[in-house]
């Protein structure tokens, strides 16, 4: 049985897997002040409770691994960790880059540009690519025969330079499903091989 979660992104997405077959998913969005990662625990919970399931249940946790949210990422990663620690489960670790990329439905290769601050794109070109200066991706979106995608900064700048573009956060997918169809072409690890992707250092609070 596979539990796949993502806080990296816009909302928090839960899923659960039986093999080939999805059981179940769920979507939080923010509510008030509260950020979505803050419900990720209780949904887990009542998702399992939903489908007759206990933790004791599980074999796989797969979750978004960033780049995203400061935040997000470190709900992710310790939520993931501590189950499969405590849980003995397998762990699959998936970016968020390569999550994103399954939003196009056209032909042309997906680039995923997201903000990574500071005039700087986290970028995904069949891998990643890393966090490239947004002039220097100007160029690249210009010449090559993409589809972007990206988040709603991103898509600001680049929809003017192309027009197969869309922001990710205006689409109705649903990524844990996403997760769980990607998961499958993915080794399961022991959980101390999940790590956070920092394409770039983490923020310094007070600087």
């Amino acid at each position: 049985m596979l539990l796949a979660f993502d806080t990296c992104l816009d909302k928090t997405y839960v899923g659960l897997a039986d093999n080939d077959k999805i059981l179940d998913t769920v979507i939080v969005e923010n509510d008030g002040n509260t950020y979505h990662s803050a419900f990720l625990i209780s949904n887990i919970r009542d998702l399992l409770k939903n489908n007759n399931l206990t933790p004791k249940d599980l074999t796989t946790v797969v979750t978004d691994i960033g780049p995203g949210s400061f935040t997000g990422i470190r709900a992710c990663m310790t939520v993931a960790k501590v189950m499969a620690q405590q849980l003995n489960l397998k762990t699959i670790g998936i970016s968020s880059l390569e999550i994103i990329s399954r939003v196009t439905k056209t032909e042309k290769t997906p680039l995923v540009l997201l903000d990574a601050r500071k005039n700087k794109a986290y970028a995904w070109d069949k891998e990643i690519l890393g966090a490239i200066p947004v002039e220097d991706l100007k160029e690249k979106v210009i010449n090559g025969n993409y589809s972007l995608i990206t988040d709603d900064s991103m898509y600001e700048i680049f929809s003017p330079l192309n027009s197969d573009i869309v922001s990710y956060t205006k689409t109705e997918h649903d990524f844990a499903k996403i997760l769980i169809d990607i998961s499958r072409q993915k080794k399961a690890e022991d959980f101390y091989a999940l790590k956070p992707l920092y394409i770039q250092p983490p923020p310094v609070f007070g600087k």
